[in-house]
């Protein structure tokens, strides 16, 4: 073959690698996260077990190199491309929807072991192996440019699923397109090993060989170098993690700004690895000392959680500090008979941070302190890394204590001014107390990251008083007024402090649905709304559709689905498949109410099309009330009969739906944020 093909068909295989392998991270992710109640911690999991499959991947790579000839190496690979086709197409199957309220990490963790584990797998060992086998041709010396360009392909994926897949297909259609595209992959990954088994097969195994690259160190590493190597991955998976965290449930609930930190964190990688000419310290030393000190201000200041300020300094704080720890890890890369240890120490690295962000901190910090604590072991990383020169060690020391400093009085403001600080699988609950002007309008709130889910007055005359979303002139105080007068049967998707119990009589029935147990905790224990109600108040631990899906028919009078408002939009509670969960639930003139009050998503004309999918009636109700503890809303009602949105205060209260043109009717299969963004 012709080097110019060869050369193709090697940066082919990387290229479609690393596509795929970053492509079925969203793609099985939504998959799954209606069975969980759409956690954007999800998220935070299917990234760990990425990460640790990823590093399996690179552990296998420096095995079979390193132990194997290559003639072996290329029987052994091309078995397991072979058998990874049984795993295929990528369809999560129903048996592994949760039957239970428990921590779903590890059931998550199996599910994607069992559905992707194997091609997953194989897609992550393609960068190292091939490159160690690019190593041995004549031009072999460019090898950590392989790196880059898979990097490149990562990053062209991730930005490619949002804008241009998602929007056109269905998720099954994304799964069979993946399919398709990973049987291609086998085709080429067998080509290149089957190539390279009999053009620079040798009988000894190539690690043997010392000789060093162009750009790499002919030295053998010493324990020193491991650990940086180690070290530095770690820390840019912990910002990116961490940061990830901070701008989507302290800055603001936005699902899509988990795109940006990845693909700063990607972009690191392209530039840092294609050529030593972009990394340098002149300019990114001072960047990164002067962000790390801005991000960790930001922290226990008004200036990190205004969306305005926080995306700019925390997106460029991130570029930044992984430039610096990606640009240095570069300048440490080996010769070729190290290649595969390097990235399996790389690996490792991140891995480890992605655990210790994703997995650790949950369970052992109360609230999101992980970013603090990143950035003080990035300054002290610093410190390590110029040990021998005294001035800036001990700059970079200063910088430590400077984020610690900030990272305490973030803390500090925390422990003062939160009554109750609860932290699990969903994310960190906070509840507090506000003082106001007057006395009696003080009252006890609850916050879920940047988003309240509910507020009461503390005066005991007006702890029965409806506030925040739910004001006598909301949607939903509207709809259960006009319920019948017979003892009423209401339907609550999502507790919140439990504000909407306060409309209950005697006789009633409210039934709550909750998947986070803590906020049946806290709404227990820090407010008095269901305690106080009247009606009789029925609870469920769990995701509200799965349960709905299980249970005998609730004829409710109203059933408010208020779900959309968090850090992640659990998007299968307003599909057409989740109407007629509803639907079977509801009585003959019962409504169905969807609280879309939303910043940053217009789900209004959702509800609206997937309505009149059914052959269903929808009117918004936009609410703006007085009084300090009523906020601006938007319900939309949903309803068999017109009729029954046209009578009395509802009538007069509704309005149209501003449409959004091309809009489709949300399924399971097919759902599309991006589109809906205000």
């Amino acid at each position: 073959m012709r080097p110019a093909f060869v050369k193709a068909l090697f940066a082919g295989t990387i290229f479609t690698s690393a596509f795929l392998l970053f492509l079925v991270q969203p793609l099985i992710a939504k998959q799954i996260l209606p069975w969980f109640g759409g956690s954007a911690a999800v998220w935070s999991i299917c990234m760990v077990f990425f990460q640790v499959v990823l590093l399996a991947g690179y552990a296998y790579s420096d095995w079979i190199t390193r132990r194997l000839g290559v003639r072996m190496q290329a029987r052994l690979h091309v078995g397991l491309l072979l058998a990874s086709l049984a795993f295929l197409p990528i369809v999560t199957s129903a048996r592994w929807k949760p039957d239970g309220a428990a921590d779903p990490t590890l059931w998550i963790l199996g599910l994607l072991l069992g559905t992707i584990g194997l091609p997953y797998f194989l897609l992550s060992t393609t960068g190292p192996l091939v490159q160690s086998w690019v190593a041995r041709t004549p031009w072999g010396a460019q090898v950590y440019r392989y790196f880059s360009l898979s990097n490149l392909a990562s990053l062209v994926s991730l930005l490619c699923y949002p804008v241009l897949i998602e929007p056109r297909s269905t998720l099954l259609q994304q799964a069979w397109g993946w399919s398709m595209a990973y049987g291609v992959f086998v085709l080429l990954c067998a080509g290149t090993t089957l190539h390279v088994s009999r053009h620079w097969a040798v009988g000894t195994p190539a690690a043997v060989s010392d000789a060093p690259l162009a750009d790499g160190a002919a030295s053998k590493p010493r324990v020193a170098d491991y650990l940086m190597w180690l070290a530095l991955p770690a820390l840019g998976s912990w910002l990116l993690l961490a940061i990830t965290n901070h701008i989507t449930q302290n800055v603001a609930a936005i699902p899509f700004l988990w795109v940006l930190p990845l693909s700063v964190y990607l972009l690191s990688f392209v530039l840092t690895f294609e050529s030593d000419r972009w990394y340098r310290r002149a300019v990114f030393l001072p960047l990164a000392a002067v962000m790390l000190v801005l991000c960790a201000f930001g922290l226990q200041d008004d200036l990190g959680a205004d969306l305005r300020t926080a995306l700019p300094i925390y997106g460029v704080g991130l570029f930044a500090l992984c430039m610096f720890l990606h640009g240095e890890m570069a300048g440490m890369r080996p010769a070729s008979a190290y290649l595969t240890r390097f990235y399996l120490m790389l690996s490792l690295g991140g891995a480890i941070g992605g655990v210790s962000v994703g997995l650790v901190a949950p369970h052992l910090l109360p609230a999101y302190y992980e970013l603090g604590i990143g950035l003080v072991l990035c300054a002290l990383a610093a410190a390590v890394l110029w040990r021998r020169r005294r001035v800036a060690m001990a700059a970079s020391l200063a910088l430590a204590g400077c984020c610690a400093w900030f990272l305490a009085l973030q803390v500090q403001d925390d422990a003062t001014g939160a009554r109750r600080m609860e932290r699990n699988f969903y994310g960190t609950l906070v509840t507090l107390d506000t003082q106001r002007e007057a006395p009696g309008d003080n009252v006890r709130q609850m916050y879920h990251g940047s988003v309240k889910h509910g507020e009461q007055f503390l005066a005991p005359d007006r702890r029965r008083d409806p506030t925040t979303y739910y004001g006598p002139g909301s949607g939903i105080g509207l709809a259960i007024a006009a319920a019948p007068a017979a003892p009423r049967r209401v339907g609550l998707i999502g507790l919140g402090a439990g504000t909407l119990a306060t409309y209950g009589r005697a006789g009633d029935v409210y039934r709550v649905y909750e998947i986070n147990p803590q906020v049946f905790e806290l709404a227990d224990s820090e407010f008095s709304f269901l305690a106080d109600s009247r009606a009789r108040i029925e609870r469920v631990l769990g995701d509200a559709r799965l349960a709905l899906e299980r249970e005998p028919a609730q004829a409710f009078d109203v059933l408010a689905v208020d779900a959309f408002s968090g850090d992640s939009v659990p998007i299968h509670l307003i599909t057409s498949e989740a109407m007629d969960v509803y639907l079977r639930h509801l009585r003959p003139e019962g409504i169905v109410a969807f609280h879309v009050t939303n910043r940053f998503l217009a789900l209004a004309p959702v509800v609206e099309r997937i309505a009149l999918a059914k052959g269903l009636h929808a009117a918004l109700v936009h609410d703006e009330p007085s009084g300090v503890a009523l906020r601006n809303t938007d319900w939309v009602l949903v309803a068999r009969d017109p009729q029954v949105l046209a009578r009395g205060a509802i009538g007069r209260a509704t309005s149209a739906i501003a449409p959004i043109a091309g809009l489709r009717a949300w399924t399971d299969d097919f759902n599309n944020l991006f589109g809906v963004l205000k």
